[in-house]
């Protein structure tokens, strides 16, 4: 299998609720960002959407991120939050992710999201099905 690896974007703005007591973005709401780009695309740009794994049962859940700040966001500002799959294991992928100040295209932050799929009710990790690898390849 060829693994898709194609950059997805989602644009973003930050919000009142984001900022923290030194009037950037609080570091937490990275991880809300890139959560929320990756629900997004995974319907939009892979066709494989939450609702469909819910409804059989299965969940991705971040096991593992890592997050280089580079660039604080402020009140107002409108971001580009940036994914590619880089990698698929039996029960795991890894997820690149960079986070755009649209304004001045310059990098916030970056780093990788490890999501592993689970089953709901017993809450262990699952194979990763093949209706899930045929969206994630090129062929």
């Amino acid at each position: 299998m060829e693994l898709n690896k194609t950059i997805y974007e989602t644009e973003m703005q930050v919000r009142p609720d984001d900022i923290d007591m030194f009037q950037h973005v609080h570091s937490a709401k990275y991880i809300d960002y890139v959560l929320a780009a990756r629900y997004d695309q995974m319907e939009r740009c892979y066709g494989n959407p939450m609702q469909e794994y819910i409804e059989k049962g299965l969940g991705w859940v971040v096991n593992s991120c890592t997050i280089n700040f580079k660039r604080a966001l402020k009140l107002g500002d409108k971001m580009l939050t940036r994914t590619q799959l880089e990698s698929v294991h039996n029960t795991s992928v890894r997820v690149n992710f960079s986070i755009i100040n649209k304004a001045t295209q310059k990098t916030c932050s970056d780093g990788h999201f490890d999501y592993t799929l689970i089953d709901l009710k017993s809450g262990r990790a699952q194979l990763i099905p093949e209706w899930v690898l045929e969206r994630y390849s090129l062929t």
